[in-house]
């Protein structure tokens, strides 16, 4: 379902974009835009299902997974330039208005809404559950907003003459296409800085840790973060208490994390020097000396 909606969405986004270049309507080209993200997202979906599939290998430790977020950074600096573009555009069309042909416009964009509708029927059997679908389906929902917009422009036009409408709802469409841009690229940076996920907080999962798991004094030198988008790893070092049982604590300790997070790729080690060591890369600053868990 995700790879027939990206088709759909591509290829009326060519449509929508030659269609808005004949009838000279920026809207339907913001419009165009606004789909290039939505055709990103869904991408992005597919990719994750498609790259998520294939296994790691000697040059390639995590697999291909992080293709998704490479493909994010480059739709993001793309999108940005199309924003710059249409907004410089629709500025000189302010200044110096451009015969607009309504009909083929209206038409056009009434297709468009008509394909939003369909993908995103799509999107809802497919497992809504699943983060990249959920935006995917957000995109959608935004892209048919668009559409919308794109109609009324064509219809004020058609009636009124009026064509600084269609700059105007294209600054308005671009506005929709920042926002969306500015937030997957801001994912994006997180996942490679590998920030911690925003679902995690570092120091209530140490609190969790040291909870459920009874074996263990201290958890030090805790990293959390994502090697693509929904897949987080997490890596930590545990000292036991006296007579704990050592045999199972890392199993223990992966269990909670696996239930609790969702962190099926955890690294544990076990501290058998008893005091800990500052993490190297923590703050001296900002290290305490009972708590040594924080984030990359």
């Amino acid at each position: 379902m995700v790879l027939v909606g990206l088709v759909l969405t591509a290829s009326f986004m060519i449509a929508e974009f030659i269609g808005g270049i004949l009838s000279g309507s920026l809207a339907l080209i913001a419009d165009a835009g606004h789909m290039l993200t939505d055709a990103a997202a869904l991408g992005l979906a597919w990719a994750a299902f498609r790259f998520g599939r294939k296994l790691s290998d000697s040059r390639r430790t995590f697999g291909y997974v992080r293709f998704e977020v490479l493909a994010g950074f480059v739709n993001a600096v793309t999108l940005f330039a199309l924003v710059a573009w249409i907004t410089y555009e629709a500025i000189q069309r302010l200044f110096e208005p451009h015969p607009i042909l309504a009909g083929p416009m209206l038409i056009v964009a009434i297709l468009g809404l008509l394909v939003n509708i369909g993908v995103f029927f799509m999107l809802m059997q497919g497992d809504r559950e699943h983060v990249n679908i959920r935006g995917a389906m957000l995109h959608v929902m935004g892209d048919l907003l668009g559409s919308v917009a794109a109609i009324a422009a064509a219809i004020i036009i058609y009636f009124t003459g009026w064509t600084p409408i269609d700059p105007i709802l294209s600054v308005l469409l671009s506005a929709i296409i920042l926002r969306a841009a500015w937030f997957l690229l801001g994912n994006v940076i997180h996942i490679l800085m590998e920030g911690t996920p925003s679902n995690i907080e570092i120091a209530e999962l140490r609190k969790t840790v040291l909870g459920e798991v009874s074996d263990i004094a201290d958890v030090s030198h805790l990293h959390v973060w994502s090697i693509t988008s929904g897949k987080p790893a997490a890596t930590m070092e545990v000292t036991l208490k006296d007579g704990a049982d050592h045999q199972t604590v890392t199993e223990r300790v992966k269990k909670t994390l696996a239930r609790r997070y969702s962190i099926r790729h955890a690294t544990v080690e076990i501290n058998w020097g008893g005091q800990p060591e500052a993490c190297s890369l923590a703050d001296p600053a900002q290290t305490m000396p009972s708590a040594h868990a924080h984030a990359h």
